[in-house]
């Protein structure tokens, strides 16, 4: 199936889940070039990491020493990487072939205003082929935080690619469930995280105030905080 969801409780180790089956891919399955894709420049930092310190179970090297991994930071992509790291912003700019903006990779692109300049175009322009980047470039897209990122103006760039997508969420919602086709391959909840003592667990401490309990009055003079949640 072209579309494959994991749903792992946050803490559970998404990142080191999915280093382990790319290996596997790499190395038993032919794949020729994963792509690792992320939706802020500070995940791509961490995916990076996560690569670097990898040993596999049956080599004394380093995933690093085995296979080239390469953190996307402009719109080269190295002909002997393995494996490419980049942010769905990057990528789709790379496919536009247009400039990216600084500030597009260092925050949610649900909320940064690069992607809402591209959304408030009339009629956002669509992905087209591209000899340097064709669609056949990668054999897997693995896709960190699912749940958020590859809907709207996104899903174009994975819809370009010829590639069977996986994606890795801790919250899935109705639209991620969806994309994949309800195709979940693998599911480990927060429960079993913490029987298996990957997480702890969490207590709830109920705390009562003087003023939860008797209320207080507004005095004369005090300043009152607002924010506008419009501005």
């Amino acid at each position: 199936k072209p579309r494959a969801l994991i749903q792992m409780a946050t803490g559970a180790g998404k990142t080191f889940t999915a280093v382990t089956f790319i290996y596997r891919l790499l190395k038993h399955a032919d794949a020729g070039r994963i792509l690792f894709l992320v939706d802020t420049r500070n995940l791509g930092e961490q995916a990076e990491q996560e690569f670097m310190t990898y040993q596999p179970t049956d080599d004394n090297r380093k995933f690093t020493e085995l296979y080239n991994v390469q953190r996307l930071s402009s719109d080269y992509i190295a002909s002997d990487s393995q494996v490419c790291i980049s942010t769905i912003q990057r990528l789709y700019s790379i496919l536009k072939g247009e400039e990216l903006d600084d500030s597009a990779e260092t925050e949610n692109p649900n909320e940064n205003s690069w992607l809402q300049e591209q959304i408030n175009k009339k009629q956002p322009l669509p992905v087209e082929y591209s000899a340097k980047v064709p669609v056949e470039q990668f054999d897997f897209i693995v896709i960190d935080e699912c749940h958020r990122s590859i809907y709207n103006l996104w899903k174009q760039v994975l819809d370009y690619f010829d590639a069977f997508l996986i994606g890795l969420t801790a919250t899935p919602d109705k639209r991620t469930f969806g994309f994949f086709n309800e195709n979940v391959v693998s599911e480990y909840t927060y429960e079993e995280s913490v029987i298996d003592g990957v997480n702890v667990p969490y207590e709830v401490y109920t705390i009562e105030t003087e003023i939860s309990a008797k209320g207080e009055t507004v005095k004369a003079g005090w300043f009152l905080d607002r924010r506008d949640k419009l501005t």
